[in-house]
């Protein structure tokens, strides 16, 4: 810019014009060729969305997040603390070996589960603690994310964990009929079953329940209707609790029994598809797939650090119908930003053909100019009021 300054100054003279007006006609130049609305034409308006998202309890982690969001054609959601409540409930406790009660075995599986971050260790715990049963100390404690915890208990080693991981390791020939019938059973009643194994072998099972978040049906609705396809139910849970959640929400595609990298590798597939995937996750399970999704957003309950910090965007109140609402701001903040890039292009074109084709006067070229740059400013302003949000939001909702 600074070349073309120059030869608008030193070219003119060549022709007869005066060193006075060829020097006005390069200053004017110089001021109405910068760029300053293209400039403001793309931060205040995503600034603007991240601002009114963040009083609507969604925190967008950049104004690039923000812009991704915005390009989101297929939403994957965990179901643990996504799509229900994240607090679930020891239900049931059934024992298969005579040694041990039920606050036996209850004491046992809490006492592994007290280090664990995963929310159904928390129920575990918590049940325990219901009961006033005092904890013993645990040592070797190893967390398999997705399957199982395992921890030495009283001399024992005891482990805690999804019945297709710990039935596989246990060895099904040591499990009695009735137990893996009841396995089935309470699965197929929505139950989440934990089986408890003590020395290799299983001697028990809990049964946990989980509440469905109430606005989760109508969020996925909403995310279906905003993205033109159906989310996506990504689950470590075990296929029949999977499946009559996902009857209940309305997604038909129910991918369960995932560990981790099997969300990794479902994220993948669908973005192997042509799919831009924003990932909606709670655990430590989810951290994977947030990181591998276009935009990963975590639950404000989210327990784990990593979770929250591998996230590009977090829920803060915990409100699912929040999510397609600042999809459909990003979307508005990118149409704007279109917009003030257009507005701030011709202002600049036919500010710079005024001036060198014809005369363009300095104050008149620096009001038109600076004229320009609060148009882009204020219109990317906008998206900071209250009606931006529900304009937003009923764009999502209709």
């Amino acid at each position: 810019m600074v070349a073309v300054t120059l030869a608008v100054f030193a070219v003119p003279p060549l022709w007869g014009e005066t060193l006075q007006r060829a020097l006005l006609r390069a200053m004017t130049f110089m001021i109405v060729a910068s760029p300053c609305a293209v400039v403001l034409a793309t931060m205040p308006p995503l600034l603007a969305a991240i601002a009114n998202a963040g009083r609507h309890g969604v925190l967008a982690k950049s104004a690039i997040v923000m812009e991704q969001l915005g390009t989101t054609t297929r939403i994957a959601f965990d179901k643990t603390g996504t799509l229900t409540r994240g607090t679930p409930e020891l239900a049931g406790i059934w024992v298969y070996e005579r040694r041990f009660t039920d606050d036996e075995l209850l004491r046992l599986a809490a006492a592994a589960e007290y280090p664990s971050e995963h929310p159904l260790g928390a129920a575990i715990v918590k049940a325990a603690q219901s009961r006033r049963i005092r904890l013993p100390t645990v040592g070797e404690f190893t967390a398999h994310p997705g399957c199982r915890v395992t921890a030495r208990v009283d001399g024992h080693v005891i482990a805690v964990g999804s019945a297709t991981a710990l039935l596989g390791t246990a060895g099904a020939a040591a499990l009695e009929a009735s137990m893996i019938t009841a396995v089935d059973f309470l699965q197929g009643e929505g139950y989440t079953v934990v089986v408890v194994v003590c020395d290799s072998h299983p001697v028990g099972l809990l049964a946990i329940t989980d509440q469905l978040r109430p606005e989760a049906a109508a969020a996925i609705s909403a995310a279906t209707k905003l993205t033109g396809a159906k989310p996506v139910l990504l689950t470590g849970d075990n296929r029949a609790t999977a499946d009559r959640l996902g009857v209940q929400v309305g997604i038909d595609d129910v991918r369960a029994g995932l560990l981790p990298d099997d969300k990794v590798a479902a994220v993948r597939q669908l973005q192997a598809g042509g799919a831009r995937l924003t990932v909606v996750g709670d655990g430590i399970n989810d951290a994977p797939a947030l990181a591998a999704a276009h935009v990963g957003i975590a639950m404000g309950s989210a327990r784990s650090e990593l979770t929250l910090q591998t996230a590009d965007a977090v829920v803060v109140r915990d409100d699912l119908t929040t999510i397609p609402t600042v999809i459909a701001m990003s979307r508005r903040a990118r149409r704007i930003v279109v917009a003030n890039l257009i507005v701030a292009v011709t202002f600049i074109a036919g500010l710079v053909v005024w001036d060198l084709a014809f005369t363009l006067p300095l104050p008149l070229g620096v009001a038109r100019h600076e004229g320009s740059t609060i148009i882009v400013g204020l219109n990317g302003l906008r998206l900071l009021r209250h009606t931006a949000w529900r304009r937003a939001a009923g764009t999502a909702h209709r």
